[in-house]
């Protein structure tokens, strides 16, 4: 087939043969070429997104301070490796516009360092973590720059309370190790002057990296006010600038942090993170619309392709946050104060002064939002403006004292979330309908609104809608009771936990508190509040169907608590 209709002469084939050339040479002459002590690094921090606050994103991640030595080429970004201390948390994010990974690191002469951006006991944000052959490896000539590797990892075994057990979710060099630079680049690297490429693929964008089992996965409480509750504090914590007076610790709107991009469950398949009532799945689609949800399968297949014989592959986690239970459990305040892994993150961003709006819980606030919004709820956006009162003193712990601040709802609203119809951990009968009645009387004679509600027989959006509404949320220790983290922040916003006498657990006191609002333990005809808080106990009767509850202690502290009395 001919490929002109007539012959090119001698002068037009020297023509294109001298533009052809030209160009060559102009292209070896003026390429960029990157430069060899320094790398690209994306974060998809800052993509022109539809629907993208592009200023708030800007805001949250300023401009690298001296430390960091930035360079910067058109739209790429070059960093230095930073020097990391076991308790710092930066306070300044380095700017990252690059679009693309691939390129720069696929022909790097030094792969990119691993670095952390904050640390707690079993919460661990990551730059630059690669994974080979199903371990986690952290590229760095300073090891003494890291936390010891038990603080930020296990095997992932589901946990027991026997000693072999313990010892079995220690972590070993199969789970995470460390790797000088010179050594990665052998195992991974190619021979750039051979024209190679290096065996190393990122995986663009932010990742949550779970390596729970799924033994509390499939639950309410612990996927949604344990798990991603510490998500989201340490997340938006970890991005934000340190409050710099009292008023910041009630603000509910901040700049937002970087996107998560997916979630890995490493030790869950597509049952093991999803709950019975399906309540897990519908947080994570209404509050996470767009995050990729990868598995224990997905991730064999990661790990699996990592293998090919005497040269392995990696793949890198360009922003990844770690989260480890039996890690976090390790730790002082989850471990020996409070036994709730968020509670880890939590209080290291608060004592770093890095939580946002902490009287109000406004790092939560985009979450439960997200869900007001996706349920339907019928509920106006809250705003500073909520607040009465700035207190004048230094920035203060979270509890009744900095709630007093808060407006008072325009209507209270008090939720009853019944138990009596499910299998077990019931009040005792005839003490749950004397307890209704005296609910139904004080809200007649208040003009309160008043909810009776069983939640298995009310949809998801019911329920949200129920809880985005309250004020006083009652209800014997139970599920139920996860709906707190839904509850607007006012003045009176009360949890009344229901126990059998001489039984307690953290799980919702510590929640309530996490979020700027007061809990109370209901023994019987007594209560106590923090900082009196009861020990942690489960007496014979606690999972039983014979909790007493005297009614006129309920109503009265009810009342109390509206009245400003306690």
């Amino acid at each position: 087939m001919m490929l002109f209709r007539h012959a090119l002469s001698r002068r037009d084939a020297f023509l294109i043969l001298l533009g052809a050339s030209s160009m060559h040479i102009w292209s070896l002459l003026f390429r960029q070429v990157p430069s060899e002590q320094s790398i690209v690094i994306n974060t998809h921090l800052m993509h022109d997104q539809p629907g993208t606050d592009q200023a708030a994103l800007k805001a949250a991640v300023p401009p690298p301070p001296q430390a960091y030595s930035a360079t910067f080429t058109n739209t790429i970004t070059t960093t230095t490796t930073r020097t990391v201390t076991r308790d710092l948390i930066p306070t300044t994010v380095p700017a990252v516009l690059s679009s693309d990974t691939r390129v720069s690191i696929d022909v790097s002469r030094e792969l990119p360092h691993t670095s952390i951006v904050a640390h707690a006991p079993g919460w661990t944000l990551f730059r630059n973590l690669y994974m080979s052959n199903g371990t986690l490896f952290v590229v760095t000539d300073d090891i003494s720059q890291f936390p010891e590797i038990r603080m930020m990892t296990s095997t992932g075994l589901a946990a027991v309370n026997t000693p072999e057990n313990i010892a079995a979710r220690e972590p070993t060099k199969e789970n995470m190790d460390f790797l000088t630079p010179e050594q990665a680049q052998t195992r991974w690297g190619g021979d750039v002057k051979k024209g190679e490429k290096n065996r190393v693929w990122s995986i663009e964008g932010n990742t949550l990296l779970f390596n729970d089992p799924s033994q509390f996965l499939r639950h309410y409480y612990h996927f949604v006010a344990e798990l991603f509750f510490g998500v989201q504090a340490f997340w938006h914590g970890a991005f934000s600038k340190p409050t710099s007076s009292p008023s910041d610790t009630y603000a509910l709107v901040h700049p937002s942090p970087p996107p998560v991009t997916r979630a890995i469950f490493t030790h869950s398949n597509a049952d093991g993170w999803r709950d019975g009532p399906g309540f897990n799945a519908y947080f994570l689609r209404g509050a996470f619309p767009s995050l990729t949800v990868e598995m224990q399968e997905d991730w064999d297949d990661r790990i699996a392709t990592t293998r090919i014989g005497t040269r392995d592959r990696a793949w890198h986690f360009p922003l990844v946050l770690l989260t480890d239970r039996s890690a976090a459990h390790r730790g002082t305040v989850c471990g020996s104060q409070t036994q709730r892994t968020a509670a880890e993150a939590w209080s290291y961003m608060k004592d770093h002064q890095q939580l946002q709006g902490m009287h109000v819980g406004g790092w939560w606030e985009p979450v439960r939002s997200a869900i007001w919004r996706f349920s339907g709820s019928q509920l106006p956006m809250l705003s500073a403006a909520s607040v009465v009162s700035s207190p004048n003193q230094e920035l203060m712990d979270v509890g009744v004292e900095a709630q007093k601040s808060l407006g008072m709802p325009e209507k209270v609203v008090v939720t009853y979330i019944s138990r009596q119809g499910v299998a077990r951990r019931k009040l005792i009968a005839e003490d749950h309908a004397v307890l209704v009645a005296g609910l139904k009387d004080m809200a007649d004679r208040r003009g309160w609104e008043l909810n009776v509600l069983q939640a298995e027989k009310m949809t998801k959006d019911e329920q949200v809608q129920a809880a985005a509404k309250t004020t006083i949320l009652l209800g014997v220790h139970g599920n139920g009771l996860t709906h707190l983290v839904w509850m607007p922040p006012t003045r009176a916003s009360t949890v009344i936990e229901m126990f059998y006498p001489e039984g307690f657990a953290h799980d919702y006191q510590w929640t309530t508190r996490a979020l700027g609002m007061s809990h109370f333990a209901v023994w019987n005809d007594t209560h106590r509040t923090y900082p009196n808080k009861p020990e942690v106990n489960y007496p014979e009767g606690f999972q039983g169907n014979e909790i007493p509850v005297y009614a006129p202690t309920i109503i009265q502290l009810i009342e109390d608590r509206v009245d400003g009395k306690i």
